[in-house]
Protein backbone atom coordinates (compact mmCIF):
# COMPACT_ATOMS: atom_id res chain seq x y z
CA UNK A 1 0.00 0.00 0.00
CA UNK A 2 3.41 2.72 -0.37
CA UNK A 3 1.54 4.01 -3.09
CA UNK A 4 -1.65 4.48 -1.56
CA UNK A 5 -0.07 6.25 1.19
CA UNK A 6 2.22 8.60 -1.17
CA UNK A 7 -0.68 9.69 -3.26
CA UNK A 8 -2.85 10.22 0.17
CA UNK A 9 -0.26 12.52 1.25
CA UNK A 10 -0.10 14.76 -2.21
CA UNK A 11 -3.90 14.42 -2.03
CA UNK A 12 -3.46 16.13 1.32
CA UNK A 13 -1.05 18.56 0.39
CA UNK A 14 -3.37 19.82 -2.03
CA UNK A 15 -6.21 19.90 0.26
CA UNK A 16 -4.44 21.29 2.84
CA UNK A 17 -3.42 24.33 0.16
CA UNK A 18 -7.45 24.26 -0.79
CA UNK A 19 -8.56 25.27 2.33
CA UNK A 20 -5.51 27.80 3.52
CA UNK A 21 -6.81 29.64 0.68
CA UNK A 22 -10.14 29.91 1.65
CA UNK A 23 -8.96 30.95 5.18
CA UNK A 24 -6.62 33.47 3.85
CA UNK A 25 -9.76 34.64 1.66
CA UNK A 26 -11.95 35.02 4.50
CA UNK A 27 -9.07 36.86 6.14
CA UNK A 28 -8.52 38.98 3.41
CA UNK A 29 -12.23 40.04 3.10
CA UNK A 30 -12.63 40.80 6.52
CA UNK A 31 -9.91 43.10 6.88
CA UNK A 32 -10.66 44.93 4.00
CA UNK A 33 -14.11 45.01 5.18
CA UNK A 34 -12.82 46.53 8.70
CA UNK A 35 -10.56 49.00 7.47
CA UNK A 36 -11.73 50.04 3.79
CA UNK A 37 -9.64 53.34 3.50
CA UNK A 38 -6.36 51.11 3.57
CA UNK A 39 -7.22 48.48 1.26
CA UNK A 40 -3.62 47.18 0.69
CA UNK A 41 -2.71 47.01 4.58
CA UNK A 42 -6.16 45.85 5.67
CA UNK A 43 -5.82 43.00 3.51
CA UNK A 44 -2.50 42.24 4.17
CA UNK A 45 -3.56 42.40 8.47
CA UNK A 46 -6.89 40.38 7.28
CA UNK A 47 -4.73 37.33 6.04
CA UNK A 48 -2.13 37.89 8.55
CA UNK A 49 -4.45 37.29 11.47
CA UNK A 50 -6.35 34.47 9.76
CA UNK A 51 -2.95 32.79 9.16
CA UNK A 52 -1.94 33.55 13.04
CA UNK A 53 -5.08 31.83 14.52
CA UNK A 54 -4.08 28.76 12.36
CA UNK A 55 -0.57 28.82 12.91
CA UNK A 56 -1.58 28.66 16.31
CA UNK A 57 -4.48 25.76 16.70
CA UNK A 58 -1.72 24.34 14.46
CA UNK A 59 0.91 24.48 16.76
CA UNK A 60 -1.49 22.83 19.40
CA UNK A 61 -2.87 19.96 17.36
CA UNK A 62 0.85 19.05 16.50
CA UNK A 63 2.18 19.26 20.07
CA UNK A 64 -0.56 17.16 21.58
CA UNK A 65 -3.68 17.04 18.82
CA UNK A 66 -4.19 13.18 19.78
CA UNK A 67 -4.83 14.26 23.53
CA UNK A 68 -7.36 16.74 23.28
CA UNK A 69 -9.30 14.42 20.49
CA UNK A 70 -9.21 11.48 22.85
CA UNK A 71 -10.22 13.65 26.09
CA UNK A 72 -12.76 15.45 23.66
CA UNK A 73 -14.21 11.69 23.09
CA UNK A 74 -13.65 10.92 26.65
CA UNK A 75 -11.71 7.85 26.36
CA UNK A 76 -9.48 6.42 29.25
CA UNK A 77 -6.24 4.34 28.00
CA UNK A 78 -6.30 0.85 28.75
CA UNK A 79 -3.26 -1.70 29.56
CA UNK A 80 -2.74 -5.26 27.94
CA UNK A 81 -3.73 -6.54 31.71
CA UNK A 82 -6.62 -4.94 32.42
CA UNK A 83 -8.06 -5.58 28.61
CA UNK A 84 -5.79 -8.30 27.10
CA UNK A 85 -8.34 -10.03 23.83
CA UNK A 86 -8.26 -6.01 23.37
CA UNK A 87 -4.69 -5.33 23.51
CA UNK A 88 -4.32 -8.86 21.56
CA UNK A 89 -6.18 -7.87 18.87
CA UNK A 90 -4.18 -4.19 18.18
CA UNK A 91 -1.50 -6.08 18.53
CA UNK A 92 -2.67 -8.67 15.66
CA UNK A 93 -3.14 -5.81 13.42
CA UNK A 94 -0.37 -3.48 14.28
CA UNK A 95 2.12 -7.08 13.05
CA UNK A 96 -0.78 -7.80 9.67
CA UNK A 97 -0.02 -4.11 8.56
CA UNK A 98 3.73 -3.71 9.48
CA UNK A 99 3.06 -0.72 11.63
CA UNK A 100 6.29 0.32 13.66
CA UNK A 101 4.87 0.95 16.80
CA UNK A 102 2.15 -0.05 19.20
CA UNK A 103 -0.75 2.04 19.06
CA UNK A 104 -2.32 3.08 22.85
CA UNK A 105 -5.46 1.25 23.46
CA UNK A 106 -8.25 3.55 24.82
CA UNK A 107 -12.12 2.71 25.95
CA UNK A 108 -15.16 5.30 25.72
CA UNK A 109 -17.79 4.58 27.79
CA UNK A 110 -20.86 5.02 25.81
CA UNK A 111 -23.41 2.00 25.11
CA UNK A 112 -23.55 3.27 21.28
CA UNK A 113 -20.69 1.23 19.16
CA UNK A 114 -17.99 3.22 17.40
CA UNK A 115 -14.14 3.37 17.38
CA UNK A 116 -11.51 5.71 15.81
CA UNK A 117 -8.22 6.21 15.71
CA UNK A 118 -5.88 9.19 15.66
CA UNK A 119 -2.32 9.66 15.11
CA UNK A 120 -0.25 12.42 13.24
CA UNK A 121 2.83 9.58 12.86
CA UNK A 122 2.12 6.01 14.03
CA UNK A 123 4.69 6.31 16.97
CA UNK A 124 2.26 8.51 18.62
CA UNK A 125 -1.19 6.40 16.78
CA UNK A 126 -3.96 5.28 19.43
CA UNK A 127 -7.21 3.31 18.97
CA UNK A 128 -10.24 3.80 20.95
CA UNK A 129 -13.20 1.91 21.13
CA UNK A 130 -16.86 2.43 22.88
CA UNK A 131 -17.97 -0.40 25.53
CA UNK A 132 -21.06 -0.62 22.91
CA UNK A 133 -18.78 -1.89 20.50
CA UNK A 134 -16.95 -4.46 23.02
CA UNK A 135 -20.55 -5.64 24.17
CA UNK A 136 -22.16 -6.45 20.75
CA UNK A 137 -19.72 -7.29 18.61
CA UNK A 138 -17.85 -10.56 18.37
CA UNK A 139 -14.12 -11.28 18.01
CA UNK A 140 -14.09 -11.51 14.57
CA UNK A 141 -16.10 -8.31 14.12
CA UNK A 142 -14.19 -6.25 16.74
CA UNK A 143 -10.82 -7.60 14.55
CA UNK A 144 -12.33 -5.94 11.39
CA UNK A 145 -13.12 -2.40 13.07
CA UNK A 146 -9.47 -2.37 14.71
CA UNK A 147 -7.87 -3.48 11.11
CA UNK A 148 -9.66 -0.71 9.31
CA UNK A 149 -8.68 1.70 12.49
CA UNK A 150 -5.05 0.70 12.00
CA UNK A 151 -5.68 0.73 8.30
CA UNK A 152 -6.20 4.32 8.51
CA UNK A 153 -3.30 4.79 10.61
CA UNK A 154 -0.74 2.88 8.09
CA UNK A 155 -2.48 4.90 5.44
CA UNK A 156 -1.78 8.09 7.18
CA UNK A 157 -5.05 8.90 7.28
CA UNK A 158 -5.35 9.87 10.89
CA UNK A 159 -2.42 12.99 10.25
CA UNK A 160 -4.78 14.11 7.38
CA UNK A 161 -7.41 14.38 9.38
CA UNK A 162 -6.23 16.48 12.44
CA UNK A 163 -4.45 18.63 10.20
CA UNK A 164 -7.63 19.51 8.01
CA UNK A 165 -9.44 18.92 11.00
CA UNK A 166 -7.74 22.05 12.44
CA UNK A 167 -8.14 24.46 9.20
CA UNK A 168 -11.73 23.19 9.34
CA UNK A 169 -11.95 24.70 12.95
CA UNK A 170 -10.04 27.77 11.79
CA UNK A 171 -11.98 28.87 8.97
CA UNK A 172 -15.34 28.13 11.45
CA UNK A 173 -14.25 30.65 14.23
CA UNK A 174 -12.85 33.47 12.00
CA UNK A 175 -16.44 33.55 10.45
CA UNK A 176 -17.63 33.21 13.50
CA UNK A 177 -15.72 36.04 15.21
CA UNK A 178 -16.43 38.05 12.07
CA UNK A 179 -20.36 37.37 12.23
CA UNK A 180 -20.88 38.15 15.74
CA UNK A 181 -18.45 41.20 15.24
CA UNK A 182 -20.85 42.41 12.44
CA UNK A 183 -23.72 41.36 14.66
CA UNK A 184 -22.91 43.68 17.72
CA UNK A 185 -21.23 46.56 16.00
CA UNK A 186 -25.11 47.17 14.69
CA UNK A 187 -26.39 49.30 12.35
CA UNK A 188 -24.24 52.58 12.64
CA UNK A 189 -20.80 50.69 10.96
CA UNK A 190 -23.01 50.16 8.21
CA UNK A 191 -24.13 53.60 7.67
CA UNK A 192 -20.87 55.14 8.49
CA UNK A 193 -19.30 52.52 5.70
CA UNK A 194 -22.21 53.07 3.34
CA UNK A 195 -21.52 56.76 3.87
CA UNK A 196 -17.64 56.92 3.32
CA UNK A 197 -17.25 54.33 0.94
CA UNK A 198 -20.55 54.46 -1.38
CA UNK A 199 -21.37 51.42 -3.26
CA UNK A 200 -17.82 50.13 -3.32
CA UNK A 201 -17.90 49.08 -0.14
CA UNK A 202 -21.35 47.91 0.30
CA UNK A 203 -20.23 45.36 -2.21
CA UNK A 204 -17.29 44.28 -0.32
CA UNK A 205 -19.83 44.17 3.02
CA UNK A 206 -22.51 41.75 0.96
CA UNK A 207 -19.86 39.50 -0.39
CA UNK A 208 -17.83 39.52 3.09
CA UNK A 209 -20.96 38.50 4.73
CA UNK A 210 -21.55 35.74 1.96
CA UNK A 211 -18.13 34.15 1.95
CA UNK A 212 -18.06 34.55 5.89
CA UNK A 213 -21.48 32.26 5.56
CA UNK A 214 -20.25 29.86 2.58
CA UNK A 215 -16.56 29.49 3.70
CA UNK A 216 -17.44 27.11 6.44
CA UNK A 217 -19.54 25.12 4.28
CA UNK A 218 -17.08 25.31 0.94
CA UNK A 219 -14.11 24.09 3.68
CA UNK A 220 -16.38 21.30 5.02
CA UNK A 221 -17.14 19.66 1.52
CA UNK A 222 -13.69 19.84 0.39
CA UNK A 223 -12.86 17.74 3.83
CA UNK A 224 -15.78 15.34 3.48
CA UNK A 225 -15.18 14.91 -0.11
CA UNK A 226 -11.50 13.72 0.61
CA UNK A 227 -12.63 11.31 3.46
CA UNK A 228 -15.44 8.68 1.63
CA UNK A 229 -12.17 7.18 -0.23
CA UNK A 230 -10.41 7.12 3.08
CA UNK A 231 -13.45 4.96 4.30
CA UNK A 232 -13.18 2.65 1.42
CA UNK A 233 -9.29 2.39 1.28
CA UNK A 234 -9.56 1.39 5.35
CA UNK A 235 -12.30 -1.13 4.73
CA UNK A 236 -9.52 -2.79 2.08
CA UNK A 237 -6.90 -2.39 4.65
CA UNK A 238 -8.87 -4.24 6.99
CA UNK A 239 -9.47 -7.03 4.76
CA UNK A 240 -6.29 -7.31 4.32
CA UNK A 241 -4.78 -7.95 7.55
CA UNK A 242 -7.81 -9.95 9.23
CA UNK A 243 -8.25 -12.51 5.77
CA UNK A 244 -11.72 -12.39 6.79
CA UNK A 245 -13.93 -9.88 4.94
CA UNK A 246 -17.48 -10.52 6.56
CA UNK A 247 -16.03 -9.48 10.55
CA UNK A 248 -15.98 -5.93 9.19
CA UNK A 249 -19.18 -6.36 6.97
CA UNK A 250 -21.02 -8.08 10.47
CA UNK A 251 -19.71 -5.24 12.33
CA UNK A 252 -21.05 -2.33 10.13
CA UNK A 253 -24.20 -3.69 10.42
CA UNK A 254 -24.71 -3.53 13.82
CA UNK A 255 -22.66 -0.86 14.01
CA UNK A 256 -25.20 1.47 11.43
CA UNK A 257 -28.36 0.33 13.66
CA UNK A 258 -27.28 1.24 16.66
CA UNK A 259 -25.42 4.99 16.42
CA UNK A 260 -27.07 7.84 18.10
CA UNK A 261 -26.98 11.82 17.09
CA UNK A 262 -26.49 12.87 20.58
CA UNK A 263 -23.42 10.47 20.82
CA UNK A 264 -20.62 13.15 19.62
CA UNK A 265 -20.95 16.52 19.75
CA UNK A 266 -17.66 17.28 17.92
CA UNK A 267 -17.82 18.25 14.04
CA UNK A 268 -14.38 17.87 13.96
CA UNK A 269 -14.74 14.04 15.72
CA UNK A 270 -17.29 12.74 14.48
CA UNK A 271 -16.03 12.48 10.77
CA UNK A 272 -13.05 10.11 12.02
CA UNK A 273 -15.17 7.16 13.83
CA UNK A 274 -15.76 4.38 11.37
CA UNK A 275 -19.70 5.14 11.10
CA UNK A 276 -20.51 8.91 11.53
CA UNK A 277 -22.66 8.98 14.45
CA UNK A 278 -24.32 12.15 13.19
CA UNK A 279 -25.21 10.92 9.80
CA UNK A 280 -25.90 7.33 10.74
CA UNK A 281 -28.32 9.07 13.19
CA UNK A 282 -29.72 11.90 11.04
CA UNK A 283 -29.70 10.64 7.63
CA UNK A 284 -27.15 13.11 6.35
CA UNK A 285 -25.83 11.88 2.69
CA UNK A 286 -24.83 12.92 -0.16
CA UNK A 287 -22.23 16.08 -0.62
CA UNK A 288 -22.65 16.45 3.11
CA UNK A 289 -21.57 12.87 4.66
CA UNK A 290 -18.10 12.42 5.44
CA UNK A 291 -18.70 8.77 4.74
CA UNK A 292 -19.62 6.39 1.93
CA UNK A 293 -23.17 5.04 2.20
CA UNK A 294 -22.85 1.90 4.69
CA UNK A 295 -25.10 -0.29 2.38
CA UNK A 296 -22.33 0.44 -0.55
CA UNK A 297 -19.22 -0.90 2.08
CA UNK A 298 -20.92 -4.23 3.29
CA UNK A 299 -22.19 -4.91 -0.19
CA UNK A 300 -18.21 -4.60 -1.55
CA UNK A 301 -17.01 -6.63 1.27
CA UNK A 302 -19.23 -9.50 0.79
CA UNK A 303 -18.60 -9.06 -2.37
CA UNK A 304 -15.31 -10.42 -1.48
CA UNK A 305 -16.45 -14.32 -2.11
CA UNK A 306 -13.10 -16.18 -2.24
CA UNK A 307 -10.26 -13.76 -1.86
CA UNK A 308 -9.10 -11.09 1.08
CA UNK A 309 -6.84 -9.50 -1.31
CA UNK A 310 -6.84 -5.85 -2.29
CA UNK A 311 -7.44 -7.01 -6.05
CA UNK A 312 -10.38 -8.52 -4.97
CA UNK A 313 -11.62 -5.62 -2.96
CA UNK A 314 -10.68 -3.61 -6.32
CA UNK A 315 -13.26 -6.08 -8.03
CA UNK A 316 -15.98 -5.89 -5.54
CA UNK A 317 -16.03 -2.26 -5.43
CA UNK A 318 -16.04 -2.11 -9.48
CA UNK A 319 -19.24 -4.48 -9.44
CA UNK A 320 -20.89 -2.29 -6.97
CA UNK A 321 -20.22 1.10 -8.28
CA UNK A 322 -20.12 -0.39 -12.08
CA UNK A 323 -16.71 1.96 -12.73
CA UNK A 324 -13.08 2.68 -12.27
CA UNK A 325 -12.11 1.47 -8.21
CA UNK A 326 -9.93 3.24 -5.74
CA UNK A 327 -6.95 1.67 -5.67
CA UNK A 328 -4.09 2.66 -7.68
CA UNK A 329 -2.53 0.60 -9.94
CA UNK A 330 1.21 0.48 -8.48
CA UNK A 331 -0.54 -0.95 -5.30
CA UNK A 332 -2.93 -3.69 -7.18
CA UNK A 333 0.59 -4.62 -9.33
CA UNK A 334 2.06 -5.79 -5.90
CA UNK A 335 -0.88 -6.68 -4.33
CA UNK A 336 -0.55 -10.56 -3.25
CA UNK A 337 -3.38 -13.41 -3.58
CA UNK A 338 -4.60 -14.61 0.02
CA UNK A 339 -7.54 -16.56 0.45
CA UNK A 340 -10.31 -16.00 3.13
CA UNK A 341 -9.92 -17.87 6.38
CA UNK A 342 -12.46 -19.47 8.76
CA UNK A 343 -14.50 -17.57 11.00
CA UNK A 344 -13.15 -17.95 14.58
CA UNK A 345 -15.96 -17.31 16.51
CA UNK A 346 -20.05 -17.84 15.38
CA UNK A 347 -23.12 -15.43 16.94
CA UNK A 348 -24.36 -17.72 19.87
CA UNK A 349 -20.82 -17.50 20.88
CA UNK A 350 -21.06 -14.08 22.04
CA UNK A 351 -23.31 -12.51 24.72
CA UNK A 352 -23.61 -9.01 24.53
CA UNK A 353 -24.88 -8.62 28.25
CA UNK A 354 -21.49 -10.65 29.36
CA UNK A 355 -19.58 -8.57 26.34
CA UNK A 356 -20.75 -5.24 28.10
CA UNK A 357 -20.18 -6.35 31.82
CA UNK A 358 -16.44 -6.95 30.62
CA UNK A 359 -16.17 -3.43 29.42
CA UNK A 360 -17.48 -1.70 32.24
CA UNK A 361 -15.13 -3.80 34.86
CA UNK A 362 -11.99 -2.59 32.76
CA UNK A 363 -13.25 1.05 32.54
CA UNK A 364 -13.62 0.27 36.91
CA UNK A 365 -10.27 -1.33 36.99
CA UNK A 366 -8.83 1.46 35.12
CA UNK A 367 -9.99 4.11 37.45
CA UNK A 368 -8.73 1.91 40.26
CA UNK A 369 -11.71 0.05 41.56
CA UNK A 370 -10.94 -3.54 42.16
CA UNK A 371 -13.26 -6.52 41.56
CA UNK A 372 -14.27 -9.37 43.67
CA UNK A 373 -16.22 -12.11 42.13
CA UNK A 374 -18.65 -13.85 44.74
CA UNK A 375 -19.52 -17.54 44.31
CA UNK A 376 -23.51 -16.29 43.99
CA UNK A 377 -22.28 -14.12 40.60
CA UNK A 378 -22.23 -11.04 41.75
CA UNK A 379 -19.06 -8.96 41.21
CA UNK A 380 -18.35 -6.50 43.81
CA UNK A 381 -16.66 -3.34 42.48
CA UNK A 382 -14.62 -1.99 45.25
CA UNK A 383 -13.36 1.86 45.31
CA UNK A 384 -9.95 3.12 45.51
CA UNK A 385 -8.50 3.74 49.20
CA UNK A 386 -11.14 1.32 50.54
CA UNK A 387 -9.61 0.78 54.11
CA UNK A 388 -11.74 -2.20 55.29
CA UNK A 389 -10.08 -5.72 55.60
CA UNK A 390 -13.38 -7.06 54.51
CA UNK A 391 -16.69 -7.07 52.72
CA UNK A 392 -20.08 -8.85 52.68
CA UNK A 393 -21.52 -9.74 49.54
CA UNK A 394 -25.20 -7.54 49.30
CA UNK A 395 -26.80 -10.66 47.45
CA UNK A 396 -25.53 -13.65 49.95
CA UNK A 397 -23.96 -12.34 52.66
CA UNK A 398 -20.55 -13.94 52.27
CA UNK A 399 -17.68 -12.60 54.01
CA UNK A 400 -14.57 -11.36 51.38
CA UNK A 401 -11.11 -10.69 52.53
CA UNK A 402 -10.49 -7.98 50.12
CA UNK A 403 -6.90 -7.92 50.11
CA UNK A 404 -6.76 -11.49 49.41
CA UNK A 405 -8.99 -11.85 46.77
CA UNK A 406 -7.80 -8.86 45.20
CA UNK A 407 -4.88 -10.37 44.91
CA UNK A 408 -6.52 -13.41 43.70
CA UNK A 409 -8.43 -11.89 40.72
CA UNK A 410 -5.29 -9.93 39.94
CA UNK A 411 -3.02 -12.74 39.18
CA UNK A 412 -6.05 -14.76 37.37
CA UNK A 413 -6.58 -11.77 34.98
CA UNK A 414 -2.94 -11.76 34.13
CA UNK A 415 -3.09 -15.63 33.64
CA UNK A 416 -6.24 -14.67 31.17
CA UNK A 417 -5.48 -16.25 27.55
CA UNK A 418 -5.84 -13.82 25.03
CA UNK A 419 -7.99 -15.32 22.77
Amino acid sequence: MWEVIQINRRKSVFLMAGLALILAALGALIGYFVQPAYPADSVFYGILGAMIIWIIMMLASLAGGEQILLATAGAHEVKKEDAPQLYNIVEEMKIASGLPAMPRVYIIDSPVPNAFAVGLKPERAAVAVTTGLMAKLNRDELQGVLGHEIGHINNRDTLFMTLAGVTVGAVVIIADLFLRGLWFSGGSRRRSSRDSGGQGTIIILIVSIVLAILAPLLAQLLYFATSRKREYLADASSAQYTRYPEGLASALEKISTGQSKNFSKSRTLAPMYIVNPMAAAGGVSGLFSTHPPTEDRIRILRGMAKSSSLRAYEEAYEKVHNNKGVIDSVSLGAAKEQGIRNPSATPADHDPRKGLRQAKDILHKTAGYGLINCACGLTMKIPPNFNRQSVTCPRCGREHNVAAELLAVSEALNHIPDK
